[in-house]
């Protein structure tokens, strides 16, 4: 079936997590037919006492994202932190063994290179099969650093190079996501003109006037991006707290920061569109990619920008759909003895002595989040067997919905799943008779 994709962009202004993610997140409206979310933060508080505790430890704002997905089935498939900047991308468990590849580069553009607060952060992967990069960026600010932001931009795209992919640069992959708050600024209006504009909601006028509207018609390095009209209001500059647009001395003008845009890998021309800034594409490269909603999200008020999402649907010619490793389990476990499962290899597959099948509740956040786990170990004797049998020696603690999760040590990642089964675990627990003997003293 088609592969929803949903994105979000947002500059947080170093401020912590809201208590409620729930909206930005689709998750009170949606279906459960996302299959990925990608979510990209910049100005994440990158404090030197912070960014110490954030090595330590997971950061608030992937373990808010990771406690709210979890729950739905999502998993953390990677993740990439530059200073402020920080990429998350989440997928149905039952996807990552799909999802192979998986790769994060980062760059500095901050202070001629050395310093991360700007820059670019990206993770490409296959998907079914498709090469996919989802790159989130922070470019330089102020009105008259246009210029400046497309050399940037051109830098990131140059440095970032992956390896031993048939998709080596950015551009090379089939399908290329590019957000982040790009900090393009309204030309030309003066501040009364851009807030009547916005009042009187008369946004076509602002999007004529905007740097990066503008710099598609002449710059070569954005041949091939598209973006979905902006239907909704500049996401910045706001007093935070408020959604008043900027009453500081400074008195920013408003103006669509934060972006997304999309790129597909021109292989033979492309059909005719719809329109220039349409949001249906398909080129004969193979992917079909349609935008269902561009949308800010005014309810958020931490920061001096709104948050921005997208959420896309992704039509593929064919699909990978047979994984690595395949498992079979039975569908309860009521005593140790059950504890076993057996896996078979796809003949492509390079297997390592390091590789483990982990045993995860449903609901589980990332790779490393099991309950238990066993060595997937290749004896000389087991070389030219076709199916291979494991133990896991002893049952979880509680009672649940499990899968087991087979992890390439070559391949960073999970490359089989099972479907959920139940263990059933029945513990017998005995009171100490001097407990007892005292309670009814």
């Amino acid at each position: 079936r088609d592969l929803v994709v949903h994105i979000i962009t947002w500059n947080v202004g170093s401020a912590t997590p809201p208590d409620d993610i729930t909206s930005l997140l689709g998750l009170n409206v949606g279906d459960g037919n996302t299959d990925m979310y990608i979510i990209g933060l910049q100005e994440v508080n990158s404090m030197i006492n912070k960014r110490l505790k954030d090595v330590l430890f997971t950061d608030q704002w992937s373990d808010v994202c990771m406690e709210r997905l979890s729950p739905f089935g999502y998993v953390l498939v990677t993740s990439q932190r530059m200073q402020g900047l920080l990429l998350l991308i989440f997928a149905k468990y039952f996807h990552l063994p799909f999802l192979r590849g998986v790769q994060t580069e980062t760059t500095r553009t901050g202070l001629g290179g050395y310093w991360g607060n700007k820059g670019g952060i990206s993770a490409r992967m296959s998907v079914f099969g498709h090469s996919v990069c989802f790159l989130n960026c922070h470019l330089p600010a102020h009105m008259e650093n246009s210029d400046q932001r497309m050399e940037d931009f051109e830098s990131i795209l140059q440095q970032q190079q992956f390896e031993g992919q048939a998709a080596v640069g950015v551009l090379d992959h089939d399908l290329v996501f590019w957000f982040g708050d790009l900090n393009f600024r309204i030309e030309d209006l003066d501040m009364q003109v851009v807030k009547s504009a916005i009042d009187n909601n008369k946004l076509s006028i602002l999007w004529e006037k905007d740097q990066l509207n503008l710099a598609k018609d002449s710059e070569t390095v954005l041949e091939g991006f598209q973006e979905g009209p902006l239907k909704f209001p500049p996401t910045y500059k706001f007093d935070v707290g408020t959604d008043t647009y900027d009453t500081s001395g400074k008195k920013r003008k408003p103006a669509w920061t934060d972006r997304i845009l999309w790129r597909q890998r021109a292989t033979a021309p492309a059909a005719p569109s719809v329109g220039k800034r349409g949001s249906i594409s398909g080129l004969t490269s193979g992917i079909k990619v349609m935008q269902h909603s561009y949308r800010s999200h005014m309810e958020y008020i931490i920061s001096d920008h709104k948050p921005v999402s997208s959420i896309f649907t992704l039509q593929f010619p064919y699909r990978v759909d047979v994984p690595l490793v395949t498992i079979i389990v039975e569908d309860e476990w009521n005593s140790i003895e059950d504890a076993k499962a057996a896996f078979k290899l796809a003949p492509n597959y390079s297997r390592s002595s390091w590789d483990w099948i982990g045993l995860y509740k449903v609901g589980f956040k990332h790779h490393k989040d099991y309950v238990g786990y066993v060595w997937a170990k290749q004896e000389e004797s087991d070389f030219y067997r076709q199916e291979h049998q494991v133990s896991l020696g002893e049952l979880p603690k509680s009672s649940g919905d499990f899968i087991l999760g087979y992890y390439s040590n070559n391949m960073s990642s999970i490359v089989g799943v099972t479907e959920p089964f139940q263990v059933i675990t029945a513990r017998i627990f005995f009171l100490d008779l001097t407990i007892m003997k005292s309670f009814y003293s």
